[in-house]
């Protein structure tokens, strides 16, 4: 499914695995929908699909159609899979403890570990939104790794400065942030514009 535009001037590919959070990468492809500029790539690994229907009774062609080109998670021969596939970044949101596992280690055993691999071997922006509590050991030091070798490491942390008043309000400012890591403007992302403190009267003014 191809719905390119002359204007596209980003290719982002976009995962889905399954961890919970799906909201975080059905949210993140709407906002790149919204940008105007971007070309979206997505895959969904089986457990995604499932998750995507138990947190947003979503089925798989709802959530395909929010991307710009679809890829199974099970075709290693997508052009995804390819150094030569010429993109921007890419974003497994959510990231389960699985698929940081085999990207921490190489294991390119489906198009969501190998399309990660891709990027890091091609030097290009790669973001896990890792969705797991409490973490052990063997977590701790994927991220390491996944680090060491030039990838981003994101848990979907809300932040609370900015006063959310709803759910759709975290998960925006989240996603923000990450499309912020992928260099693209957002002129509506929320800013952060500092400490506002009262200044006390002083008597002598």
């Amino acid at each position: 499914m191809h719905l390119v535009a002359s204007s596209v001037q980003k290719r982002i590919v976009v995962a889905i695995s399954g961890a919970s959070g799906a909201i975080y990468g059905v949210r993140l492809l709407q906002v790149l929908r919204e940008l105007g500029h971007v070309q979206t790539h997505l895959t969904v690994s089986d457990a995604g699909f499932l998750n995507l229907q138990q947190e947003l009774d979503m089925d798989r062609l709802q959530v395909e159609t929010l991307a710009d080109v679809v890829h199974a998670a099970r075709d290693v021969g997508a052009a995804i899979a390819s150094g030569s596939f010429q993109c921007d970044g890419m974003v497994v949101a959510p990231c389960s403890m699985r698929t940081l596992a085999a990207v921490a280690h190489g294991l390119s055993d489906n198009l969501i570990t190998r399309a990660a691999d891709v990027m890091l071997k091609e030097r290009r922006r790669l973001v896990l939104m890792v969705r797991e509590t409490p973490l052990n050991l063997a977590h701790l030091r994927n991220m390491t790794n996944v680090t060491e070798m030039g990838g981003i490491i994101f848990p979907p942390l809300p932040g609370f400065y900015h006063r959310p008043q709803t759910i759709a309000e975290l998960v925006d400012h989240t996603v923000s942030r990450v499309v912020d890591l992928l260099g693209l403007p957002q002129p509506q992302a929320p800013r952060w514009g500092g400490i506002k403190t009262a200044v006390p009267n002083d008597p002598a003014a």
